[in-house]
């Protein structure tokens, strides 16, 4: 055995736990508001949302909002205190139980309510929130939160709310952790004559007001998360259709600004493409009850559910580019796609912390490539997973810390989907693949999850541990380094290198015809003989892994 190697790949284990150590002494620190909107304390988790109804009037001359929350709920147990949430720029003008005004006092964007009387264990109640203030511009929606006050190339109001990561409580009042979603929801919108609001859910009223103003009114039918709640206001086109899907007819609705209506064909063409592929490879589409809709924005897009913002101009890729540089982007349109995605990971299954947020995206990116897959096959799917790599920047782990209401590493995205690609490759099975993918949306159809849960399904499904490949890839920031060692012709040592303790995963190699074999290395050398290899044609699917390799 040649003892440098062995030096080497001591030295690389020590670099990369003295480079954890680092980060963890770079550690962020959060602030008392940060744990109180992030943290379940016996003040949140003491009543379970069943339904809101949520009825707003925006005043867009002022940038200004006004209007109350009816929150219906359960008690979980016995309380007589509860916490809610609203940003602390707004003001909450009353907080309203049984026709009387209740106290409430305010710390940060947190607000506590006192009630007159135990609510008992097992009650279903309510309350009322008055509330009203200029809430929060954004300044680079989607990425940042609030409001969008925009106006089209005809001077009208172009508007639209974006909120995820802020949280909801940004511009209106409500529980505001992802783990508490509501059964169903009214959103009633009141806007200036000569635009429309466009909301989650389907239209099931307009009323004409006496004051210039008329009030939309969306019903939402399924479970929905508050950051997905969404107003859009502009003067739209409608146009729509249907798509003949898994559970029947689905309708598909467009709303695009008037000067945009002849551009209407590629949200067609998109949309029914997205669909077809999606509820192919993850099961019907979630939300039949309240139908599918594209709603042009003036930021580039966000998942809101069965309501989602289009902001893509109407062209393929993403604003005209592929990230992967293989041309495959070019193909369709992002926006559509890659929103449409989160239609069954982000609002079918649901994070419970935002720490979590990575299950959203990391499967949403790979969704990209399997509609690569269903229209133009594996090889240009795996080509896409391959050329994403290069957003990758490995600088924190993809997963946050819990409590604080703080999501990881943006590598969430690109990162996330390689190690889908990656199981979906060691499981080397795609019909089996392809019933977890389903089998993850039936499972968990309009629940929320952790981080246990999606592990411990992949685990079961797909008859492969696991555990330690979603340790190394989801909780840290590095990536695993396989060393291979020739003793002689035929004979290597192979060992992975990691800084996760017993560190093991599958791995395909190539054998001398060529033909893909699989081997499970751990953290300890083990010999593998390997007849007809000789380091200079050993070869590893570092196509289809994201590993690092060191060959000697």
């Amino acid at each position: 055995m040649n003892i440098k190697p062995i030096l080497f790949g001591v030295l690389l284990a020590a670099g990369i736990q003295q480079a954890d150590a680092q980060l963890m002494k770079a550690k962020e620190l959060y602030t008392k508001a940060d744990s109180l909107r992030g943290e379940l304390t016996p003040l949140r988790t003491c009543y379970d949302i069943q339904y809101y109804h949520l009825d707003v009037r925006v005043d867009v001359e002022n940038k200004s909002i006004s209007g109350t929350n009816l929150f219906k709920f359960k008690a979980v147990d016995a309380f007589n205190k509860l916490q809610f949430d609203l940003f602390d720029n707004l003001s909450v003008d009353k907080v309203e139980y049984q026709g009387k005004s209740l106290p409430f006092s305010r710390e940060f964007n947190a607000v506590f309510v006192d009630f007159p009387s135990t609510i008992e264990k097992g009650k279903v109640d309510s309350f009322t929130v008055h509330y009203s203030g200029t809430p929060i511009q954004a300044t680079r929606a989607p990425w940042d939160g609030g409001f969008d006050w925009k106006q089209d190339s005809q001077g009208k109001p172009w508007v639209a709310t974006a909120c995820q990561g802020l949280g909801a409580s940004v511009w209106w009042p409500n529980k505001d952790h992802q783990s508490d979603e509501v059964s169903s929801m009214l959103i009633s919108v009141a806007v200036p004559n000569g635009v429309m609001n466009v909301s989650n859910g389907r239209l099931v009223k307009t009323e004409k007001l006496k004051d210039g103003y008329t009030k939309y009114h969306w019903k939402v039918d399924n479970p929905i998360n508050n950051y997905n709640v969404a107003l859009n206001i502009g003067d739209y086109a409608h146009f729509q259709e249907t798509y003949s899907g898994e559970k029947g007819l689905l309708k598909l609705d467009y709303y695009v600004l008037k000067e945009n209506a002849k551009k209407i064909g590629h949200l067609k063409k998109n949309a029914q493409e997205t669909l077809k592929a999606f509820e192919h490879w993850f099961g019907p589409y979630p939300f039949y009850e309240d139908g599918y809709k594209l709603v042009e924005t003036a930021h580039l897009g966000m998942e809101h559910q069965s309501a989602i913002a289009y902001g893509n101009k109407f062209i393929n890729g993403y604003l005209g580019n592929d990230g992967s540089r293989t041309g495959w982007g070019m193909k369709w349109d992002f926006i559509v796609v890659h929103e449409s995605g989160h239609e069954w990971f982000g609002n079918n299954i649901t994070a419970k912390d935002l720490a979590d947020m990575w299950i959203h995206e990391s499967f949403t990116n790979y969704s990209e490539a399997l509609f690569i897959d269903y229209f133009y096959g594996k090889e240009a799917s795996q080509a896409y997973v391959n050329g994403n790599r290069r957003g990758i920047q490995n600088n924190s782990p993809i997963q946050g810390p819990y409590n604080v209401n703080k999501e990881g590493s943006g590598d969430m995205y690109n990162k996330g989907g390689v190690l889908h690609n990656m199981i979906r490759t060691m499981i080397d099975d795609d019909d089996k693949w392809r019933e977890i993918l389903r089998g993850l949306n039936s499972t968990f159809y309009h629940k929320t999850v952790d981080y246990n849960d999606i592990l411990t399904y992949m685990n079961t499904h797909s008859g492969i541990d696991l555990t330690k490949t979603f340790e190394q890839y989801v909780q840290t920031n590095n990536i695993p380094t396989l060393e291979v060692i020739e003793n002689s012709p035929g004979v290597f040592m192979i060992r992975w290198i990691s800084a996760v303790k017993d560190f093991t995963m599958p791995v395909h190699i190539f054998d001398k015809d060529g033909k893909r074999k699989l081997i499970t290395p751990t953290t300890k050398f083990k010999i593998h003989r390997l007849e007809g290899l000789t380091k200079a044609n050993f070869k590893v699917d570092t196509y289809n892994y994201y590993i690092g390799l060191s060959l000697q």
